[in-house]
């Protein structure tokens, strides 16, 4: 149950006066939500100087001025083009002529009596020599001066609400928070120059000058603090509640791995080496393992899962991987069957396409226990396919789950152990914020003899001599992708530019070019790759489609149109297509101009880097937290006061913070326990609490 001292924040905003029906959906799509909480969290992001009162007589032009002026008289325009025009004079004598262009006559003669005192704010100007203000943003009884002669915040907005009706509605909803009992340690306070929570609101909805908008200032780094901690406490409890949910040993005597590890013909890296022993050493704990494992593309996180997998099977257990699509999924496939025939195991892929009596077989030998690596799609855990004792899941490349997501799936089978594999690289700080429930190993070592890819940066103009170029490659034997640009959020148009520019490149090169894209059946899409892959084609144009997971070592050419226009991961994403062989490769961006300033850092960062986990960092430094992956995470978005490129200090804190709170304090019971579970229920992390607790 939500504590009732916070009651008055969940309120819905609808409620609020002045808001009503008229501007409640704009303002809950605004401030993203429908209850007054959602208010506080819509920080200004501007402010207006009312407190210039000069007299008129000495009043700079193109200032905001406020003072109290006396209306003289009113001057009715004849034609509708002319502004209706109020002759006013300040205490200086000095005359101030208010312009109106959208009126009523009625009430501005209303509001506006010749002969009334009036206080007045807006921007001074000059026209023909005199002083005038157009539309002044305010007209108020003179009693009203003092207090709006202040620094007003500026909120960001939308069409159809506007800063005034803003300020009304903020007003209403910092007047209900209540006083709350402190939750964070008062030497760390005190320490950081902290205000209290309500206090820090106050003056981050009141900034009087431009550095309090700014995310360094004292009262937003302690609500950005507070957003950190609610975070951090929610997926600490997410990995105590792994650490409670009863596991099974998994300690394989490892006589399958020595079979395959001496067939492979290479060695592992000492990455590889460190990264399967954390791995086997959660294995062998009494509790599930829920890992997140990071690696860069071709840094060797297959043959890791399939170690991993093969300690489970050792045991006597069953082991599944499961891949976003089914391209992967038989890639993987292709892959690990070898694996499975060398160490003497049983390994089917199971996908949607499989059905009839192959799907009936294979199903029934799955609950058997007669296949001992499973290999699919999500469509593994539907209800039809039963395991008969699976003990290990991989999930590959589905990092966009969210934390729920990940519990649920760590529920499936007879208490599994989860591997998550990913090649996105992911910058520590979204680590810790949005995969911080997990345990987290990283390959950061590639094998020896990969050669580094040649980058070049080339502008579009120059298109006819990459075009000469790429033919000399394919006449030698090379393949080559070209991958067609963004235009807009719209695959339709991605679509249209991909088959214009497969219909150019198909008059040079003839029928050696394909074509896929998110639009073609799976069918087609695996047809045009698998000639790709067998080289009956040898040039491949397409959508981002091939972002992850497509393998095919003897493409070593790429060339990305419009590079501009793709985010630092995704470009590198795209580039790791042609890391998977031993061959040299090149990797052609080519722009369009005129090119922005972060696009040319993009573009020459791409150029000057292969490390993965330094380009993800950048990512985050030019794009901001909330799009790195090139998707919106699911189970936790973008922060709403906490920034991760500024506010890094502070997550390192709310970690240590979180796990010496569930060490000290796990069931919440101290005076500060009490506080902490308001500031759950106060950021809405309250399910987390209740999860916990449920075990």
């Amino acid at each position: 149950m939500r504590p009732e001292i916070l009651n008055p924040l969940f309120g819905l905003i609808e409620n609020l006066k002045g808001v009503g029906s008229r501007y409640n959906k704009l303002v809950c799509n605004l401030v993203g939500g429908s209850k007054i909480i959602n208010l506080l969290w819509h920080l200004p992001s501007n402010i207006v100087d009312r407190t210039y009162d000069t007299p008129l007589n000495r009043a700079a032009a193109g200032r905001i001025w406020t003072g109290a002026v006396k209306i003289i008289e009113h001057q009715i325009p004849a034609t509708k083009k002319q502004p209706y025009r109020v002759a006013a004079v300040d205490e200086s004598g000095t005359e101030l002529t208010l312009n109106f262009f959208k009126y009523y006559k009625d009430s501005l003669s209303k509001s506006l009596p010749s002969g009334s005192r009036k206080a007045i704010s807006g921007k001074l100007e000059i026209f023909n020599g005199r002083l005038q203000m157009n539309h002044p943003d305010y007209i108020t009884p003179p009693e009203m001066l003092p207090a709006l002669k202040s620094v007003e915040p500026v909120y960001p907005l939308c069409a159809g609400v506007s800063n005034k009706t803003m300020l009304k509605i903020e007003q209403q909803a910092l007047a209900r928070v209540p006083d709350l009992p402190e939750w964070q340690d008062e030497r760390f306070l005190s320490r950081e120059g902290f205000p209290s929570f309500k206090t820090a609101l106050d003056i981050a909805h009141h900034p009087q000058k431009p550095a309090d908008l700014e995310n360094g200032a004292p009262a937003r780094r302690r609500l950005a603090y507070d957003e950190l901690l609610a975070n951090q406490l929610t997926l600490a409890l997410a990995r105590e509640r792994v650490k409670k949910q009863t596991g099974r040993t998994i300690r394989g005597d490892g006589h399958l791995s020595r079979i395959l590890l001496e067939s492979l013909g290479f060695e592992l890296t000492a990455a590889q080496k460190r990264v399967w022993e954390e791995i086997k050493t959660d294995q062998a704990a009494p509790y599930k393992m829920l890992r997140l494992l990071q690696g860069d593309v071709g840094s060797g996180k297959t043959v890791v899962a399939f170690l991993t997998m093969l300690n489970a099977v050792e045991c006597g257990f069953q082991a599944a991987i499961m891949a976003p699509t089914e391209i992967l999924a038989k890639q993987h496939m292709e892959t690990m069957s070898g694996w499975a025939q060398t160490t003497g195991i049983r390994a089917e892929l199971l996908t949607g396409k499989i059905k009839g009596r192959k799907r009936s077989e294979i199903l029934a030998d799955l609950k058997a226990g007669n296949i001992d690596v499973l290999i699919g799609t999500h469509a593994l855990f539907t209800e039809d396919v039963a395991f008969k004792d699976l003990a290990c899941i991989v999930v590959d490349e589905q990092h966009r789950f969210g934390v729920n997501q990940r519990l649920e799936l760590s529920g499936k089978g007879n208490k599994p152990d989860v591997l998550v594999m990913t090649a996105t690289p992911i910058p520590r700080t979204l680590v810790l914020t949005q995969y911080g429930d997990m345990e987290y190993s990283k390959i950061d070592e590639m094998p020896r003899g990969r050669k580094p890819v040649d980058t070049r940066v080339i502008p579009l103009s120059k298109i006819t001599d990459v075009i000469s170029g790429l033919k000399r490659k394919l006449d030698s034997g090379c393949r080559a992708y070209w991958v067609c640009p963004l235009v807009e959020e719209s695959e339709k148009t991605d679509l249209a530019a991909a088959e214009e520019r497969f219909a150019s490149l198909q008059k040079i090169f003839g029928n050696s070019v394909g074509l896929v894209h998110g639009k073609m059946k799976e069918k087609e899409k695996d047809t045009v790759m698998e000639q790709f892959r067998t080289g009956a084609i040898s040039l491949l144009v397409a959508t981002t489609v091939i972002e992850v997971g497509v393998n095919v070592p003897e493409a070593t050419v790429m060339i990305i149109e419009q590079a501009e226009r793709f985010g630092l991961a995704q470009l590198h994403q795209l580039r790791g297509r042609i890391k998977r062989g031993i061959e040299a490769s090149t990797c052609i961006l080519m722009y369009g101009v005129p090119l922005s300033e972060t696009a040319r850092e993009r573009l020459n960062i791409m150029k000057n880097s292969e490390d993965g986990f330094l380009i993800a960092e950048k990512d985050l430094e030019l794009r901001g937290g909330g799009e790195v992956l090139g998707t919106r995470q699911s189970g936790f978005g973008e922060f709403k006061l906490a920034d991760l490129t500024i506010h890094k200090d502070l997550l390192y804190t709310a970690r240590k913070d979180a796990e010496l709170v569930l060490q000290t304090d796990k069931n919440f019971t101290s005076p500060r326990g009490q506080a902490l579970r308001i500031l759950l229920y106060l950021f809405e992390q309250d399910s987390a609490l209740k999860t916990y607790h449920a075990g």
